[in-house]
């Protein structure tokens, strides 16, 4: 209703045609009242075709109310019940109806009281200390009980129970009695419609303003044969809870009451047509962490991760999965308004989502660089790309890619590859890089050859074959087990760039022999000479990879010019030569331009010999002493043979200075003992006391019989055979 702005009169507007049924003039108070017949009601004889002016069959009822005593009208078709009407003089049950046009009261429902002991129906809807409430069944109403009135043990007695009751007026108000629970599912207040309804939301429901009066405060409008319809919904009428909005489309159910034949929609449901014409801007991502109702997708369009509840997936039947791929709304999060939340969810098939634009044109370029085939555990997880150089216009220009984005994955590019590739843009960051990356020509020339020079714990270096560089590789660029490398062994790799320095990837161990060895310079025969500069492995602080080794006559002058060496020319691979060592070696020319090496380098050393104090892991400690109260140093790698090393076993090794910090350490370790003494032992000889004041008798090796009995036998003559 509202009013015309010239008359001010009032009009009527936002006419929709209703359910007759849905319509009543009278509004009925759920509470029952007690009172008497003071006149019965009577039926209305016609005569003629006229109903007499003074005689219009009603009866009255009179009841006391707050010390006032009121007369209600009330005809025969207000009598319920199936006993007869009631006679004047009887005590009835009634319900007064207001007319709300002109505010006349009347007698609803009127039942006499001894017909009154009827049994009724309901379900427990609140339970306090020591009294309840049941919804009754009959009536949109809810009846008091005590616990005292419970047939049975009350502790049974739980909410949504059905039970039946009968109905007593204790202090001018009904009360439920003689109580007793009912199988589940006894009483139905409602009945819905099979079939399901589709129809548009005019008005959702705002908990937050929400009066306790208006249960069903949510409006649907609905198309019938009659016209449009509009229909009531509560806040438990949606199936789910994914968030809805005016004018969504939806489909639901038809609940009809039973008690006031009032209809609501049900079982309340988002449908996807929604989204086609209503203009909403829905987004695509993927489903980057699960947790506990709860994740975070990974947005297409956006450089972002959204969070979104369970509850908003429009499919109840659908379990969400990582990377799964969903389509969604973003809106503001109602209890959180600086944070936006995804809504209205709906699950993709694999392969919808794209979070990159592909450009059509195809280009030709070279692998400058290769991607890392390692993921790190950093905030870029796919790991560092790789690049590629290509000409586009007359301009170089470079663009990165990275592993998923090779077609091919049995087949993946390697440094100086060419290939081909388009261009993708990524919706998010409007970043460009290579996609769909192929393969076109190999860079043969790109094989190398090499020998192992380092061995660390995860990493190592490459002598090239020409002896004039090294490259470092990384351990995850070898294909087999790297506990099979030993220094020296032959290779094969690829040169690549992944970083600022060249590495060598897809390395394979060859068989010994495919590098052809240098040939023997056998005019020079075997030299006697002195290291004047170590290899970089040994001094890494020098630029040159080559040692230099100058040979000397036998008076100590150095003879030619000095000869270069690698890992290769190492007698013992892992001798550590040391600038000023005197060393025995060879001469030999190599393949590549002629050029003399040496080869065959050998140390002449002092060996010496001590104890082993103690092992810790990957290093150790010898009882000597090459700087003042410390012991040797030395690393397990430095024990030939891979012999165990225990505290108490004798070694042979030589004495080394690093070049860089001064500090001693012992290197090529060989094992002298094999027995250690037992503790008894030990722990003895260090309690006896020397004496040095008198001459002592060690016993060095108690003495045996050849038939491994202890001391001598007595001699037995040889006798010559008689022949």
């Amino acid at each position: 209703m509202s009013y015309d702005r010239r008359t001010g009169k009032p009009v009527a507007v936002g006419v929709v045609k209703v359910d007759p049924l849905m319509v009543s003039a009278e509004i009925i108070n759920d509470e029952k009242v007690q009172g008497t017949i003071v006149q019965e009601a009577k039926l209305v004889k016609q005569k003629n075709g006229t109903v007499p002016g003074t005689q219009d069959g009603l009866g009255r009822v009179t009841y006391v109310h707050n010390g006032e005593c009121f007369f209600l009208p009330y005809g025969l078709d207000d009598v319920v019940g199936n006993s007869t009407s009631p006679k004047t003089g009887d005590d009835v049950l009634f319900q007064i109806a207001t007319d709300k046009r002109d505010g006349k009261i009347r007698a609803r429902n009127v039942e006499s009281l001894e017909s009154a002991t009827q049994r009724y129906v309901g379900v427990v809807c609140s339970m306090k200390d020591t009294f309840g409430f049941i919804e009754r069944a009959d009536i949109v109403k809810e009846i008091f009980f005590h616990y005292s009135e419970f047939k049975g043990d009350i502790s049974e007695l739980i909410l949504g129970d059905d039970v039946s009751f009968g109905i007593q007026i204790r202090n001018n108000k009904e009360v439920a009695v003689e109580i007793e629970r009912l199988p589940d599912g006894t009483v139905i207040f409602e009945d819905i419609a099979v079939e399901m309804v589709k129809g548009k939301i005019l008005k959702m429901i705002k908990s937050t303003n929400r009066r306790p009066s208006e249960a069903l405060a949510g409006r649907i409008m609905y198309e019938t044969p009659k016209g449009l319809i509009e229909i009531p919904f509560g806040e438990k009428d949606q199936r789910g809870e994914c968030t809805l909005q005016q004018g969504d489309t939806v489909e639901f159910q038809i609940a009809t009451d039973r008690r006031d034949k009032l209809q609501r929609a049900t079982n309340i449901a988002l449908l996807e047509e929604t989204f086609d014409y209503s203009g909403e801007i829905r987004e695509t991502g993927v489903i980057a962490a699960l947790k506990d109702g709860y994740g975070f997708i990974y947005c297409a369009d956006r450089d972002a991760r959204m969070f979104f509840h369970f509850s908003e997936f429009m499919d109840l039947t659908y379990s969400p999965r990582m990377n799964d791929e969903l389509q969604f709304t973003v809106d503001q999060d109602a209890s959180e308004p600086s944070r936006q939340v995804a809504t209205r969810i709906k699950h993709l098939t694999k392969g919808s989502v794209s979070f990159i634009n592909i450009l059509p044109s195809v280009y030709i370029g070279t692998i400058d660089k290769e991607p890392s085939t390692h993921k790190n555990q950093g905030k870029n997880k796919e790991g560092e790309p790789g690049n590629i150089i290509y000409d586009y216009e007359g301009a170089i220009q470079q663009i990165p890619y990275y592993l998923k984005d090779v077609k091919d994955q049995n087949s993946l590019p390697h440094f100086g590859d060419k290939v081909d590739f388009q261009i993708g843009e990524l919706k998010a960051t409007s970043k460009k890089q290579a996609v769909k990356v192929h393969v076109v020509l190999r860079n043969i020339a790109g094989r190398c050859h090499g020998f192992i020079a380092t061995l660390k714990e995860n990493y190592g270096f490459i002598e090239t074959a020409d002896h004039e560089k090294e490259v470092f590789f990384h351990f995850s660029s070898f294909t087999g087990d790297t506990n099979d490398l030993e220094l020296g062994d032959e290779v094969e790799y690829t040169v690549a760039r992944k970083t600022t320095k060249v590495s060598a990837e897809n390395i394979r161990k060859l068989n010994k022999g495919t590098i052809p060895p240098d040939e023997i310079f056998r005019e020079k025969g075997t030299l006697q000479g002195r290291i004047i500069r170590p290899m970089r492995i040994v001094n890494t602080e020098q630029e040159e990879y080559c040692g230099l080794v100058q040979a000397m006559d036998d008076d100590g002058n150095d003879m030619d010019e000095p000869y270069p060496y690698g890992i290769t020319s190492l007698a013992d691979k892992r001798d550590f030569l040391q600038k000023d060592d005197v060393v025995r070696f060879q001469v030999a020319r190599t393949k590549k331009d002629g050029a003399l090496r040496a080869i065959n380098i050998g140390a002449l050393r002092k060996f010496i010999r001590a104890k082993v104090d103690s092992v810790k892991g990957q290093f150790g400690f010898i009882n000597y002493e090459a700087e003042e109260g410390k012991k040797l140093f030395f690393h397990i790698s430095e024990v030939h043979d891979s012999a165990v090393i225990q505290p108490g076993d004798e070694v042979e090794f030589v004495l080394v200075q690093n070049q860089r910090n001064g500090k001693y350490s012992a290197c090529s370790l060989r094992k002298i003992t094999d027995t250690r003494r037992p503790e008894r032992l030990l722990s003895r000889l260090k309690s006896i006391t020397e004496d040095n004041s008198s001459y002592k008798v060690i016993i060095v090796r108690n003495p045996r019989g050849p038939d491994t009995s202890k001391g001598f036998q007595a001699r037995t003559l040889w006798k010559p055979p008689i022949s």
